[in-house]
């Protein structure tokens, strides 16, 4: 189990064939653009409700996403071209 404080120190990516700390920008990155998909529905239902103050703060957070998901990615890059 992933949680499981004994398997903290040995799991290496055994499992999935890829380091831990790789696995986990890839899902850091898949979890940003999922989370900027989301937040367009939603802006458009603050939108449709024309409360701008809430779809405000929800570009905000989408952008926020989209720069972490192209932060990860670079990083993610770098790392892979290790070796």
């Amino acid at each position: 189990m992933r949680g499981d404080p004994d398997d903290r120190d040995t799991e290496t990516g055994g499992v999935t064939g890829t380091k831990d700390k790789d696995y986990n920008l890839v899902w850091y990155v898949e979890a940003c653009l999922s989370n900027a998909l989301r937040l367009e529905n939603y802006v458009q239902d603050a939108e449709r409700a024309d409360d701008s103050e809430v779809a405000e703060l929800f570009r905000k957070a989408q952008a926020d996403s989209r720069k972490g998901a192209e932060l990860g990615k670079k990083l993610l890059a770098a790392r892979l071209n290790e070796g």
